[in-house]
């Protein structure tokens, strides 16, 4: 779900700037959680404390991580780009962990970490072109990348206990009302209306926003912070697969190789960690 978020990105883009489709997509998000929140009668953040924490992680997560990746490919950075750009998360994220979440990293791992990143610069070589790069579109996805890495370990230190359905909610609330006013005065809220960005907008939502979201927000409460982001190499290995059954675009050789590369470089990282601890 995360790799085919670059696809419907892509395609929304088309019809609305990027402030303004996620402002969309964040008030179909909250159309969509109400009524399971209501139905389900979660529980929500227990202390005013907890509802602070919740707000700064979605804010993270969604207003600066989305906003920064969206507005990269609106200044005409291709998803490869980007895609490798943003794939030093699980880098950071153990250099991180490493450092200040006492998370002990085997040398296969820092291996497999490596490895992952240079298969996924193999995956999108053929698309890459430095010319795109601008002062903006850089400032973007770093912006994008601090977000999603911030966001994530934020939500896992400060958040470990918070139902995922009232918070997934607070947060978009949240998103919505921080990326509102800057699609108006900076895009004029301007929309080409079109079935093409309502079946965008739906997935992301559903696929991206709640479902994968809440997957990895699971998968870091359960497992260790670089296992859990080594999965993140993976992304451009779907998104290359989907381009393909969709729109009919072979992958190239080098892509080939690239995808058998990451695939090692996340069992290696994954792995690793489980063979310890059967031996202990």
């Amino acid at each position: 779900m995360w790799g085919s978020g670059f696809l419907a990105t892509k395609i929304g883009l088309h019809y609305a700037a990027p402030f303004t489709f996620l402002t969309l997509r964040f008030m179909f998000g909250i159309v969509c959680l109400t009524p399971i929140v209501m139905m389900s009668r979660a529980p929500w953040p227990a202390s005013r404390r907890d509802f602070l924490h919740v707000v700064v992680a979605g804010l993270l997560m969604h207003s600066v991580h989305l906003g920064g990746s969206h507005y990269t490919q609106y200044l005409g950075v291709s998803a490869g780009i980007a895609a490798v750009l943003l794939s030093v998360q699980p880098l950071l994220t153990a250099l991180i962990a490493a450092r200040w979440m006492n998370e002990r990293l085997m040398p296969r791992q820092w291996a497999g970490i490596a490895l992952g990143l240079g298969g996924v610069v193999l995956v999108v070589w053929h698309k890459i072109d430095v010319r795109e790069m601008t002062l903006g579109s850089l400032i973007a996805v770093g912006v994008s990348l601090f977000g999603v890495t911030a966001g994530t370990l934020y939500q896992r230190v400060f958040c470990p206990r918070v139902d995922l359905r009232t918070s997934g909610l607070v947060q978009f609330v949240a998103a919505g009302l921080t990326l509102a006013p800057l699609a108006w005065i900076f895009e004029g809220f301007a929309v080409r209306w079109a079935w093409q960005m309502l079946a965008a907008i739906a997935f992301l939502v559903i696929g991206a926003s709640i479902l994968a979201v809440n997957a990895l927000h699971t998968l870091m409460r359960r497992g260790e912070a670089t296992r859990v982001s080594s999965l993140i190499y993976l992304t451009p290995v779907f998104a290359v697969t989907l381009e393909y059954l969709l729109f009919d675009v072979v992958p190239s050789a080098l892509s080939l190789a690239g995808m058998a590369v990451t695939c090692a470089g996340v069992a290696l990282v994954t792995a690793a960690r489980l063979r310890l601890r059967q031996v202990e």
